[in-house]
């Protein structure tokens, strides 16, 4: 019997396991996941990040209005996202890059790349 619990907790079709996205994330209604930035509430989530360099980081608007995703230092600039839209930088050198949306300036954020 134990060997039956065993295999099948061990099983793909796990309970535990339905719903889970490439991010880590449940079903999409959870936070960002690994190398993600959401934008909702009007503020970016997480506001900073770590990551190493060669890093692709995601940002997605979750938001029902217009966003950026702009550099501080002219380095990316994602251009108007309208809800749901999707925009992504990978950063190839380490630093600290320091952003903000350009249509509400009270968003700021960073990524930390090692």
């Amino acid at each position: 019997m134990a060997i039956f619990i065993l295999s099948n907790s061990c099983s793909k079709s796990s309970p535990y396991m339905a719903g889970i996205n490439n991010t880590g994330n449940t079903g999409g209604t959870g936070g960002p996941g690994t190398n993600e930035v959401f934008i909702q509430g009007t503020a970016f989530n997480p506001s900073t990040i770590t990551v190493a360099a060669g890093t692709t980081i995601t940002w997605t608007n979750k938001d029902g209005i217009t966003h950026t995703v702009t550099s501080d230092k002219s380095l990316f600039d994602s251009g108007s996202l309208g809800p749901n839209g999707v925009f992504t930088h990978t950063f190839a050198e380490a630093g600290t890059f320091n952003y903000h949306c350009k249509i509400h300036a009270s968003m700021t954020a960073s990524v930390t790349v090692n």
